[in-house]
């Protein structure tokens, strides 16, 4: 996940320093990170590369059978091929030049959670862009995806009827011809709803679903609250461009201190937005 792109001889860090800043900020984007748990990671492709094709696939056709191989199967072929800019997410963030010196001279480790927090901000701001996109830049994300399934979030006042709302998603992507497997993003607040045990049972109804959604069940601080999402997934529907992973760059000395920055260049492709089925209110 991480790059080393941008350490350079100016660096003011020791190469263990800048080893424990970079561990840092992979771990804490890991530990944020939603959308990276189902997508497909396309890349790294290079911190050059600026722009990507986009490709929207529409359709499903069988394959073939026979004994010869001379049956029509049509061709799997995008219907519409764009090209999109691949843009930043960056956080800045500052080590003072004492705090070095002090870890140095007390021989204790240096107190990265200014870099902690750069790399929380970042994950946020990818998820923000998965799943909402961005307006201005022309992107989709899963939950305004131009020809996405809708059907209607019921209430979820009694046990068992979250099971049956998504399973009528997964019915809806089901006719559509994506077989799954499936992953099921929730806001917080119905996650929670789903932690109630089935009376008489003894399980909790998100087991259930955990059964009937395969590829994971999350929840995400970014879907605004009474939304969910269910996609089929694997890299033939969507996937995550990545040119540039997370990396941490030293931007050189200000006033004896030492701005970083945390960036990545990241876009969501999605290639068959039939396979996403949103639950709103």
């Amino acid at each position: 996940m991480m790059g080393n792109f941008f350490s350079h001889e100016e660096n003011p860090l020791t190469p263990e320093e800048w080893e424990k800043l970079n561990a840092i900020v992979v771990e804490e984007a890991r530990r944020q990170l939603v959308g990276r748990r189902f997508i497909d990671v396309y890349g790294p492709l290079g911190p050059g590369v600026q722009a990507i094709a986009f490709d929207e696939f529409r359709g499903v056709t069988a394959g073939a059978v026979d004994l010869v191989g001379e049956a029509d199967t049509g061709t799997v072929f995008p219907d519409n091929r764009r090209f999109k800019p691949i843009p930043l997410i960056y956080k800045d963030f500052l080590v003072h030049w004492r705090d070095i010196e002090a870890s140095r001279a007390n021989n204790y480790p240096l107190d990265v959670s200014a870099a902690a927090g750069a790399a929380t901000f970042c994950a946020r701001k990818e998820d923000e862009i998965i799943f909402y996109g961005v307006e201005k830049l022309g992107f989709e994300g899963l939950m305004n995806a131009h020809g996405r399934e809708i059907i209607k979030l019921e209430p979820w006042d009694e046990a068992g009827s979250g099971f049956r709302n998504i399973l009528r998603a997964v019915e809806k992507l089901l006719s559509g011809h994506h077989y799954g497997p499936y992953a099921l993003v929730l806001s917080p607040d119905r996650f929670a709803e789903l932690h109630r045990i089935y009376e008489k049972t003894g399980t909790f109804e998100i087991d259930s679903i955990r059964k009937l959604v395969t590829d994971g069940v999350f929840q995400s601080s970014v879907l605004r609250p009474d939304s969910a999402v269910v996609v089929a997934t694997g890299r033939g529907n969507l996937d995550l461009a990545v040119a540039l992973d997370l990396s941490v760059a030293y931007l050189g000395s200000e006033r004896m201190n030492h701005p970083f920055r945390v960036v990545e260049a990241v876009a969501l492709r999605i290639k068959h937005p039939d396979a996403i089925c949103t639950l709103e209110v």
